[in-house]
């Protein structure tokens, strides 16, 4: 984001007023278009409030500007009194389209963290640059000779890459698969995009765990899809609802993650599989089974997914890079029947024609390579530790004000405050004490739940970020 340059010699308002100048000469700001307020505008760019007021009265002296009480600042409809002409109404043009934005409280933080990079980030779901496997793929990168061949590959994938993880599957995830079965995507919200727009109509009903990531994912809604709540505990989801769900609403797909589910933590225990097995198979209904985090299992054995004891064919398998070493990379995979992987496939030739083919020979150079199983290895041992630094740091901050079940695998924290409070209000109290979460009600649970995502800060950040969010809920408490 521009910032003044506090060094240059032209006086603060100027440089911003020329700023915004361009800006609405560029076409960023139309004619009619309202400008951010002057407190906004002043908190982004680090100034006082009074030198954007004169910044603003500079460029209304220009007629470039104008403002009026209650309705705010806005760009002149005549700029230099040139003969007005019509311009595309882009507001309504962003309002506008059936695929929605995402939820406001992701979006307030996302804004946050590009105002403020220091801010303690116990939101985002990526890991942090230490627990990557940086050094590895930097060497796997000088020692391997890269296709010269830049042009589109298999829609399908990189056929090297499949294979890769056609073996990758049966060693750690004891799924039987085959290469033509595998679809790579450009991570799991592109497998599930696909899967949505193309398996699904509008209308449809389909069920998806409460809470749930699925519900911070709005193109569930602009698939136009109905979601229907099957209840998480400690033992995971409940899947006794899933009849009644079928037989009121002829939900069509089971979504679910049953590994360290997010936001949870939850491990889907042995007998609920069984039952979530056996209902489906009973009705006919596919499962779409999310699995990011299985190979982070503190203890080094991960439960298998429900994929490995599918023996009816039922299940979608997603899987990704980004949880277990670089979301940067951009890899996800599919695993379904091939008349599914090739309808997907087309669809997303469609949209793009293809992933690139460079990072999916990184990607299979590192799944064969003698580097991932230390890399996971030191990548559980290091979460273990921040889990535990994040606990302690709530026990010794919050004591008698917030309530979790220890996970024993995953990035995710799922806390109840005790009492609950506003989650807006929790959110932007927090923020101003140096530290940002995910409010519970992203992903469907009432006010009073938070979820904190411990892969990303670093660890001397998360004691301080811990004491932050106590101050700020302290503050709304009392």
């Amino acid at each position: 984001m521009w910032k003044p340059d506090r060094q240059s010699k032209k006086p603060l308002y100027e440089q911003i007023a020329d700023h915004l100048e361009q800006r609405i000469s560029y076409g960023e700001f139309p004619p009619g278009s309202l400008l951010p307020s002057e407190r906004k505008l002043a908190e982004q760019l680090g100034v006082n409030r009074s030198t954007v007021i004169l910044a603003f009265a500079e460029l209304r002296s220009l007629g470039i500007i104008e403002s009026r009480s209650g309705s705010g600042t806005r760009v002149s409809q005549y700029k230099w009194g040139a003969t007005p002409k019509h311009t595309p109404n882009w507001k309504r043009y962003a309002e506008g389209g059936s695929f929605l934005p995402n939820v406001p409280f992701l979006r307030r933080i996302r804004e946050a963290l590009n105002q403020n990079p220091t801010l303690v980030d116990f939101a985002s779901g990526e890991l942090s640059a230490d627990l990557a496997p940086m050094d590895e793929i930097a060497s796997l990168m000088r020692g391997h000779h890269y296709t010269s061949y830049l042009g589109y590959d298999n829609p399908q994938g990189y056929t090297p890459l499949r294979q890769a993880l056609e073996k990758y599957l049966v060693k750690y995830r004891d799924i039987q698969t085959t290469e033509s079965s595998i679809l790579i995507t450009s991570g799991s919200q592109q497998s599930l995009f696909l899967i949505t727009q193309c398996l699904l109509s509008p209308g449809d009903a389909v069920a998806i765990e409460d809470p749930s990531y699925c519900y911070s994912l709005p193109m569930f809604q602009s698939a136009g899809l109905r979601l229907f709540r099957l209840p998480v505990d400690r033992d995971g989801v409940q899947p006794e609802e899933i009849r009644n769900l079928y037989k009121k609403h002829r939900i069509k797909m089971i979504f679910t993650n049953p590994n360290f589910q997010n936001p949870t933590g939850t491990v889907l225990n042995d007998e609920r599989r069984n039952k979530l097995l056996e209902i489906a198979a009973e009705l006919g209904l596919p499962i779409v089974e999310d699995d990011p985090y299985s190979l982070t299992d503190y203890a080094g054995v991960p439960r298998p997914p429900l994929k490995s004891m599918d023996t009816t064919g039922s299940i979608i398998y997603i899987g990704s890079f980004s949880k277990i070493a670089a979301s940067g990379l951009r890899i996800g995979w599919m695993v379904a029947p091939n008349s599914i992987v090739e309808r997907l496939a087309d669809a997303r030739q469609q949209m793009d024609f293809g992933l690139s083919v460079i990072p999916q020979q990184v990607a299979g150079q590192f799944l064969k390579s003698e580097h991932f199983e230390p890399h996971l290895d030191r990548l559980r041992m290091q979460l273990l530790y921040k889990r535990d630094l994040l606990i302690e740091a709530l026990q010794k901050e919050l004591p008698d004000l917030i309530q979790f079940n220890i996970p024993q695998g995953g990035h995710h924290l799922w806390c109840k405050l005790v009492p609950a409070v506003n989650d807006a209000k929790l959110l932007e109290e927090s923020i101003k004490n140096g530290v940002v979460f995910v409010p519970g009600s992203v992903y469907g649970s009432d006010s009073g739940f938070v979820r904190f995502t411990f892969a990303r800060a670093k660890a001397e950040d998360i004691g301080p970020g811990i004491a932050g969010f106590a101050k700020a809920l302290r503050e709304l408490i009392h």
